[in-house]
């Protein structure tokens, strides 16, 4: 009995046309790809900072500042412009108001252009403060907008950044510094926080 179910229900795939061994579409992944590495080296930090904007991802560039793994403070001190622009913001400025400036800001981006954050290698420079790492750099950020001129801006940077309790190395200490009478990244953060 057993046997004649078994030949039977056979008998019936091949004849229903059953296409169970042919291949399917392949489904789109949910997430986006991301270009985030594991900072294990200084410069690999500096990668990520780079690439989380150009993906626009906010988890990725909270990554580079989560100080919880250290005995480290996350701490940003905005250019001399922004504060007397901004001065509410600055005192209680953390962690997660880095995320939201960050998720505000690409509110302002449409979704196929990328943010650019350029730094200038001649005068970058990496140097070694105790259980830090001191990064200077000037940089220049440019977020597109739709339907007008891409927001511009430009100034000189100094993280600094330790190594935490993983092996991870994360910036704990940010100074944005602008360029004469050009708008700095402390800007952007205030004005779109």
């Amino acid at each position: 009995m057993k046997l004649i179910f078994t030949i039977s229900l056979l008998i019936l795939l091949v004849f229903a046309g059953c296409d169970i061994f042919e291949t399917r579409e392949a489904e789109t992944p949910d997430q986006s790809r991301s270009n985030y590495q594991t900072a294990s080296r200084p410069k690999t930090l500096i990668q990520n900072i780079i690439a989380s904007f150009a993906d626009k991802d906010v988890v990725n560039y909270k990554n580079s500042f989560e100080t919880s793994f250290s005995n480290k403070l996350f701490q940003f001190m905005p250019s001399s412009t922004a504060i007397s622009r901004f001065q509410n913001i600055w005192s209680a400025w953390n962690i997660d108001s880095e995320v939201q400036y960050f998720n505000n800001m690409k509110t302002l981006v449409p979704d196929e252009l990328p943010v650019t954050l350029s730094l200038s290698l001649s005068p970058e420079s990496f140097s070694v403060l105790g259980d830090s790492v001191k990064y200077t750099s000037e940089y220049f950020l440019n977020v597109p907008q739709r339907d007008t001129d891409p927001l511009i801006f430009q100034g000189n940077l100094e993280f600094t950044m330790i190594r935490d309790s993983r092996s991870v190395w994360v910036i704990y200490f940010w100074k944005d510094n602008a360029i004469e009478d050009n708008p700095s990244w402390s800007d952007l953060k205030g004005s779109v926080y």
